[in-house]
């Protein structure tokens, strides 16, 4: 036995010495939470899926504003054969040209799906063949607007409200994950303060296996009990020291798992607050029910599938309508020709005194297009759609009902758990007086070492039952919080 003891001792030793070498971090649950949402690559994905969605939404909203474009051709040669064909036949001739140009373009979007533009070029030619240098100045403002935007499908709008929509679901989705992961570390943080407590409990049984096997070999000497007694004390006494060597092992293990999942390094020593403290939580199942219902991500994202199977289907009424447009526009044109010589500041000038003496370009057009014939073809698509919307909205009601029962589930059960939880405390405060007792009785010699033995077991079993009560207790409001976006223990909303 003094083996025995000599090697739990240089266990111990280095374990300590292990935890030492840098310094103890205690964790709490709030803590590792915050340290879980920095460093989990689930939550950095889902971040940037919100900002890809953040970015497309004002990419949209800005698609509404005026946009500016200016190009240049600084300059462009050409030298090429074309071409020429009349009734003489077919010849070809050599083209050499040099091009430059300037072109500005304003165009503003109009929320009713039309546009306004300007466009302003300015552009000259050298014609190296002939020795002739063209200049020419062009400005235009125009107006488009398809009618059928205003009775049927409207782009500009109808992208607008998908990229809100996509933003919405994103944001819906990194909530629901982040409240995914609190869980996710929450169930890990109890199992490791689980296994920190069964290091505790198995230590504290060590103790008193040692303590009850001193008293033994006292008595096996002085002869007050038979030799198999003492023996079997010395078995009990080795499996204990097994099992908190164990103990020992499947904690260490538990940490290294955890901190993993906290992303922090394994060499890192943590440790958890060991306080099995907790609120007595009375949960409204109607309110939780309620909560649930107007929270759930779940829910939000069926009414955003609602919304967007609602702009597809109008999309597709929109294919077998008549289809309209009007277009109007103004322009000024001024052309010039002059020897290659010339300077180009006179060409342009030439081309400005032809463009404020010629007269306006305009023209104003109104086109319809009207489907004839399709076979049926759009309507079945519009009938598909319909199905999809009726299909959306009857999951929305599958999901509700699905949330209401787990939810009154999930209440009952944290109910049921705390009602366990407040029984087993008082059966561990029973159990060690009965213990305390039970060993007093075996030291004065009124019972063997197997009723110390049961009676051990039975002290064992009520702090593993107790400490099993207390994790699913927390977990169970964990999950519920998950489950409702509330946080019931602290009377408010985690959104």
């Amino acid at each position: 036995m003094k083996k025995i003891f000599l090697t739990a001792s240089v266990l111990m030793l280095g374990f300590v010495i292990a935890f030492s070498q840098s310094p103890m971090h205690l964790l709490t649950l709030e803590k590792s939470i915050e340290i879980a949402k920095k460093k989990s690559y689930t939550m950095l994905q889902l971040e940037q899926d919100l900002k890809i969605a953040e970015y497309n939404l004002k990419a949209a909203t800005n698609r509404l504003k005026t946009h500016i474009d200016l190009s240049f051709t600084l300059p462009e040669y050409t030298e090429t054969v074309r071409q020429y064909e009349d009734s003489l036949g077919i010849s070809y001739y050599p083209v050499k040209q040099l091009n430059y140009s300037t072109n500005l373009a304003i165009n503003q979007p109009l929320p009713t799906d039309g546009n306004i533009y300007i466009r302003g070029v300015a552009m000259g030619l050298d014609d190296l063949n002939t020795d002739i240098r063209s200049a020419n100045l062009n400005t235009r403002i125009g107006f488009t607007q398809p009618l059928d935007a205003f009775y049927g499908y409207n782009n500009i709008r109808s992208s607008l409200k998908r990229s809100q929509l996509a933003y919405e679901q994103s944001s819906k989705s990194l909530k629901r994950a982040e409240l995914n992961l609190v869980y996710q570390v929450s169930s890990a943080y109890y199992n490791l303060l689980s296994l920190q407590k069964s290091t505790d409990i198995a230590k504290l049984d060590l103790e008193r296996q040692t303590e009850a096997y001193e008293i033994s070999q006292n008595k096996y000497k002085a002869g007050l009990i038979r030799e198999v007694d003492a023996l079997q004390m010395e078995v009990d006494l080795a499996e204990a020291q097994n099992n908190y060597d164990i103990a020992i092992l499947n904690q260490e293990s538990a940490v290294n798992s955890f901190k993993d999942l906290l992303g922090i390094s394994l060499q890192e020593s943590i440790s958890l607050s060991d306080e099995l403290k907790y609120k007595i939580v009375m949960i409204d199942t109607d309110k939780a029910v309620q909560l649930a219902l107007k929270n759930r991500s779940e829910i939000k994202e069926q009414e955003i599938q609602i919304e967007l199977q609602k702009l597809s289907l109008k999309q597709q009424k929109a294919q077998g309508m008549i289809k309209s447009n009007i277009n109007a526009y103004f322009e000024k044109v001024g052309v010039s020709q002059q020897d290659l010589n010339a300077n180009y500041l006179d060409s342009f000038n030439n081309s400005y005194n032809n463009l404020t003496s010629r007269p306006a370009n305009f023209g104003v057009g109104f086109t319809i297009s009207i489907p004839i014939l399709d076979w049926g073809e759009n309507r079945a698509m519009v009938r598909a759609s319909e199905s999809r919307l009726k299909q959306t909205n009857l999951r929305k009601t599958e999901i509700e009902r699905e949330i209401e029962t787990e939810v009154k589930n999930l209440v009952a059960g944290v109910g049921s758990s705390l009602k366990r939880l407040q029984l087993l405390e008082k059966n561990v405060s029973v159990a060690e007086k009965s213990f305390e007792i039970t060993l007093s009785r075996f030291s004065d010699g009124d019972i063997d070492s197997q009723s110390l033995a049961l009676e051990r077991n039975r002290l064992n079993t009520a702090y593993t039952s107790h400490l099993r009560a207390y994790i699913n207790y927390q977990l169970a409001l964990a999950d519920l919080m998950r489950k409702t976006l509330y946080d019931f223990q602290n009377d408010i909303g985690v959104e």
